[in-house]
């Protein structure tokens, strides 16, 4: 009897302690995760997130690990009793149409683990891009797709945008200081090289061209300032009155800085740009203040510029203000001013180019001296120029420098004292201003002319199609029969001109 207690009361008190122990041992607390939505849905090449989650596990949180269709995607170590952590994913073009499952699992101490499931619906990746802020970081713009400029697009200083062969950009329409355009500012640079057979296309919303086409299925080649235009600007130097060293670029309002252009480095690069077509530019900002097609604003020679197309502009075609960027193979179609512009001592060469003038067309070649102390020159060489009755050949103003050569003028009026009851419009000539008259002193003055040849209208001699002693170096030619002007191949493939049959009466 006495062992059998003696046995009941030990058990007991082994009972006793088990029990105590057990009681003192810490809880498990368990893991929690929230934050993350169930399901989303995006466009591919879009981005969710970033979204926030949050974990908690009392016993000390140690890692989550994120899987993707059951593959891992990342692992990311925890600490403490509670932490947030972002997600986000940009859905690549192989995610479209799919349903993508996204596993969180959050892991502590103790081994327990909490669980979410995310599933993002991925649509098809947009083909029509709005752009609406300035670009301030490397940016792409892909093959395939639309871009459209909502405003006054900027690529700022120390930034890149490179456009893909084949890319259109559509400017919307706007006038005044909500004139859309894209600016290539000071210190930033453009990478557009499109091909031969994907050139990259600037026109207006109201062209409903797609990649793909070059001609443009609903505007006509003469609908001009539907939106802006492309404007390069650069740290070259430039003659600029009382000899500043900068001013702001017209067309673009002075409250906004980044149109300031000139400098002192003549070697600048505000990057490369092949095989370009732009359209319908050359909205209105002001008064007598448009846009042009293509305005180059001291920019430098180590900017490449070749194979571009301007097509019903407003203002200018080509304007280069200042600056020592050459130009290689242009085409300047039905421009409202001027087709080629130079102003304030650009010291570039423009080689073999184009002009088709149209009814609004004022000057083929307007030249433009210095406005400042600093004196340099241009070439301009190569070129073949097809008149209308509104046009005139050439203006050399404002004591014009550089040198002219191999350029063949045809379809032009007769000279005129007046035009249009306007008086001394001089339609149809190739002459020089009083302050141009004595850079002209042959071969080796600041103006130089070599090899020009003119197919002229009946009655219309050399000496009055060329003023001021310029028809010395002129030579009347049958039509096609030119020994001098532009390679017209250069243009065939790509330009809305050549597919629609404006290259015809070109040798």
């Amino acid at each position: 009897m006495k062992n059998f207690s003696y046995i009941f009361t030990l058990l007991t008190a082994f009972t006793l302690v088990f029990t105590s122990c057990k009681e003192e041992e810490k809880p498990d607390n368990g893991v929690t995760i929230s934050g993350i939505p169930a399901t989303a849905k995006i466009d591919a090449g879009a981005k969710l997130g970033p979204v926030t989650g949050s974990a908690e596990g009392l016993d000390g949180l140690v890692s989550l690990s994120i899987t993707k269709d059951g593959a891992p995607l990342s692992t990311l170590p925890l600490t403490g009793t509670s932490a947030t952590f972002p997600f986000e994913y940009t859905a690549i073009a192989a995610d479209a149409g799919k349903n993508l499952v996204f596993e969180f699992t959050v892991t502590d101490t103790d081994g327990d683990v909490a669980k979410a499931t995310h599933v993002l619906s991925v649509g098809a990746e947009p083909t029509t891009i709005r752009v609406t802020s300035n670009i301030t970081a490397n940016t792409t713009w892909v093959t395939g797709k639309t871009y459209i400029l909502g405003s006054r697009i900027v690529v700022t200083s120390g930034a890149k945008l490179t456009i893909q062969k084949g890319v259109i950009v559509k400017g919307e329409a706007g006038t005044g200081a909500n004139a859309t355009a894209l600016v290539i500012a000071r210190g930033a640079q453009i990478d557009a090289q499109g091909t031969a057979t994907e050139p990259i296309i600037f026109t207006s919303v109201a062209d409903e061209i797609a990649p793909g086409q070059i001609a443009s299925p609903n505007l006509e080649p003469t609908q001009e300032g539907l939106w802006g235009g492309l404007i390069v600007l650069g740290r070259a130097k430039c003659s600029l009155a009382g000899d500043v060293a900068e001013l702001q670029i017209e067309g673009i309002p002075a409250s906004d800085t980044n149109g300031l252009y000139g400098g002192t480095n003549d070697a600048d690069n505000s990057g490369i740009i092949k095989f370009i077509s732009i359209r319908h530019g050359g909205a209105l900002i002001g008064a007598s203040n448009e846009i042009n097609g293509l305005t180059l604003g001291g920019v430098g020679s180590g900017t490449v510029i070749e194979n571009v197309e301007v097509v019903a502009n407003q203002d200018d075609g080509i304007e280069w203000f200042g600056g020592t960027v050459s130009v290689k193979n242009a085409l300047i179609w039905n421009s409202g001013d001027d087709a080629v512009d130079t102003d304030q001592s650009w010291a570039g060469t423009l080689d073999n180019f184009l002009v088709i003038c149209g009814v609004n067309t004022d000057h083929a070649l307007e030249i433009d001296g210095p406005e400042g102390a600093y004196n340099a020159a241009h070439t301009v060489k190569n070129g073949s120029v097809k008149g209308h009755p509104a046009s005139e050949m050439a203006d050399f103003r404002s004591k014009a420098r550089g040198t002219f050569e191999n350029l063949y003028f045809f379809n032009f009026p007769a000279p005129a004292d007046t035009y249009n009851g306007v008086a001394n419009a001089g339609r149809g000539d190739f002459g020089l201003d009083a302050a141009t008259v004595p850079n002209f002193t042959g071969t080796t003055g600041p103006l130089v002319f070599n090899k020009l040849e003119a197919t002229l209208k009946a009655g219309v001699t050399l000496t009055t199609a060329f003023r001021n002693g310029t028809d010395v170096y002129a030579a009347e030619v049958a039509l096609k029969a030119n020994t001098v002007g532009a390679n017209k191949a250069a243009f065939v493939g790509w330009t809305w001109a050549e597919k629609a049959g404006a290259l015809a009466d070109f040798k």
